[in-house]
């Protein structure tokens, strides 16, 4: 299995303790360059304008700007959005932002996509809130602009919610056939029907029995549509927050954050390195091939090197 950073850019609240905007920046820089160093296989970046759980005025960093950053300050990592939400930027610019950037990074762009769920948001910010079906419809029209940009030298698509006429997107990208694209969400009638027919990866589920049940339920879709279900990339995402032991992890963890959490208290990676070994055998038995982390200490480098000590040497 492969590990992922999710990348402290602010959303959880993880930079509030830094006042400085610029060292706040440079915090969420020298974390992924740290985690490229201890043998991270990716870093992702978050699509949102406001904090969670509630709006605050702590830092945010916007996504695709700092994966162009981050695609500059880095060799070797792979680098994405876990995900862009489709409503915030046309697909024909999105398409084009992307193979820019993986122009930029030397080919190392993994391009997430969603439909997007943060209504404040979308409604602090101007844009429209459809129903969850109707956000789906514009999410499958939109892959299949971003796929045509990505692939024929002037694109054309006449849908019912966006429409491009002889686009032209060069350059293109580094990487062939295209860019890899993944489809975050794990609706089992829509999302992974999207997943099956268009994606190159998924990131599904929240523990390792979800993630066992969305995949079937996607290998079930790639067989009716005659797709190869092993081409699929499977990812997921997970807290972490190794200690000493599982009560040590557990003292360390803000009250709030583990009454959000609930019952995947017993899935997350919280706990001593035996606890975390027996959860990774879990996720890996589901099926996960990459699992991206969200460390609690999220600004901490020594908590980095201290997981990549144990789990990924």
């Amino acid at each position: 299995m492969q590990f992922g950073l999710l990348v402290p850019q602010g959303w959880t609240m993880e930079l509030a303790h830094i006042k400085e905007p610029m060292e706040a920046g440079e915090t969420m820089i020298r974390v992924t360059q740290t985690a490229e160093e201890l043998g991270f296989a990716s870093a992702w970046l978050v699509d949102h304008f406001h904090t969670t759980p509630t709006p605050s005025q702590e830092v945010t960093f916007e996504c695709w700007t700092s994966i162009a950053a981050l695609a500059r300050e880095t060799r070797s990592i792979r680098i994405g959005q876990m995900v862009t939400c489709n409503n915030y930027r046309h697909p024909a610019l999105l398409a084009k932002m992307a193979s820019t950037v993986d122009v930029l990074s030397h080919g190392r762009l993994n391009f997430g996509i969603g439909a997007g769920w943060y209504e404040h948001e979308f409604r602090a910010y101007g844009y429209a809130y459809p129903e969850a079906p109707e956000r789906l419809q514009q999410l499958r029209e939109a892959v299949q602009i971003i796929l045509a940009m990505w692939t024929q030298e002037e694109a054309h698509f006449a849908g019912k919610y966006y429409q491009i006429n002889g686009a032209i997107n060069q350059p293109k990208g580094v990487q062939k056939p295209h860019i890899p694209l993944l489809i975050g969400g794990d609706g089992e009638k829509v999302t992974l029907k999207l997943v099956a027919r268009y994606a190159d990866a998924c990131n599904i589920g929240n523990d390792p029995a979800s993630v066992r049940q969305k995949l079937t339920v996607l290998k079930a879709h790639c067989e009716a549509l005659g797709r190869d279900y092993e081409s699929i990339r499977r990812t997921t995402s997970t807290l972490c927050l190794l200690a000493e032991s599982d009560e040590q992890a557990l003292a360390q963890l803000p009250a709030a954050l583990k009454a959000r959490l609930g019952d995947r208290l017993n899935t997350a990676l919280i706990g001593s390195p035996a606890t975390l070994r027996r959860r990774l055998e879990a996720y890996a038995e589901a099926g996960v091939q990459e699992l991206l982390l969200r460390f609690v200490a999220g600004t901490d480098l020594e908590t980095l090197r201290r997981f990549a000590r144990e789990f990924i040497a």
